[in-house]
């Protein structure tokens, strides 16, 4: 069995999926990318392949992607997270039908991507000027709520009247903004609800950037919330594809385009060596020295000519 591994490198976390040769995910991790930044990703993935039961030889090709993908000088290839995250996308969306925009909400950025009938990209939006609907916005909310970020689903719905309006268009704001309702009164349950809305407003802007086509698919940390989806759901009238595990798709898509990769070097090394074998098929030399060109090229057989005693074609001198 052939192993594959993508990671995926982001601002505030490090996610790594291995896949086998069926393109089925074995094991997927995720931990916080911190300041030493390719060390924690290495522990992630040495650790994972720990826990599945692999060594580092079983990878038969590693691929990173993400903004600090360039900095795990191990991987066999890098990729970028629009390309991976739409390969991941498509592969895991397939039960469901073609899926053709993805919305994908990060730690510290948001992107709409928009994929043709083949799952192309055929667009992409980003936002990563401000943190305002990003994973880092709900996490401020949540410290300034004094709730974990993992039970803002829940507060979302637990709310019994009207969210309360969080219109700031900027993180900093925002936060002002929570902290002024709470003076005021508004319940955490509002307020998270109001908070949801507004990311999902905000991210609806960026997806109708690139055009809003059906099936839609929701990946990314956030898409755990379920309160966040629901908003958005509501918000588009639509209905989203949310992955079982929506923080590895983008690792996901690293290690298939991994495989892809490692199999069209394959069929390349296959290629040459079967020219090699039919440029020089009586070659004295290994196949080694051949592929390499350390040596020209020394058939063994070569044209047998013959001469008769005393003939003028012999030269040996014999009496």
């Amino acid at each position: 069995m052939e192993y594959f591994a993508g990671i995926d490198i982001g601002s505030t976390a490090v996610k790594v999926a291995v896949t086998d040769e069926d393109r089925q995910i074995i094991g997927s991790k995720v931990a916080k990318t911190g300041a030493l930044v390719y060390k924690n990703a290495q522990t992630a993935f040495l650790s994972l392949l720990d826990e599945i039961g692999l060594k580092r030889k079983d990878i038969i090709y590693l691929t990173t992607t993400g903004y600090g993908r360039k900095l795990f000088e191990d991987a066999d290839e890098t990729i970028s997270e629009i390309t991976a995250n739409a390969i991941g996308a498509k592969q895991v969306g397939k039960p469901f039908g073609t899926i053709r925009t993805i919305i994908n909400i990060g730690g510290q950025d948001s992107k709409a991507i928009s994929l043709d009938e083949d799952g192309n990209v055929s667009n992409f939006a980003m936002n990563d000027r401000c943190a305002a609907g990003t994973g880092r916005f709900l996490d401020m909310a949540a410290r300034n709520l004094e709730i974990e970020v993992t039970d803002l689903g829940e507060f979302h719905h637990n709310a019994k009247s009207t969210p309360a309006a969080v219109n700031a268009t900027c993180a900093v704001f925002a936060e002002s903004e929570i902290i002024g309702l709470l003076g005021k009164g508004h319940g955490r349950e509002e307020i998270v609800k109001g908070i949801h809305f507004s990311i999902a407003k905000r991210t609806i802007r960026l997806v109708k950037r690139v055009g809003l086509e059906e099936l839609l698919y929701f990946d990314g940390g956030p898409a755990l919330n379920e309160g966040l989806v629901a908003s958005l759901e509501d918000e588009l009238g639509k209905r989203l594809v949310i992955p079982e595990f929506p923080q590895v798709t983008t690792a996901y898509g690293a290690a298939i385009i991994g495989q892809e990769s490692y199999q069209f070097e394959k069929e390349e090394d296959t290629e040459t060596v079967e020219e090699a074998l039919s440029a020089a098929p009586k070659d004295k030399r290994s196949l080694k020295e051949i592929l390499l060109g350390k040596a020209p090229i020394i058939p063994i057989a070569q044209e047998k000519q013959t001469s008769s005693c005393g003939s003028s074609s012999c030269s040996s001198g014999c009496e």
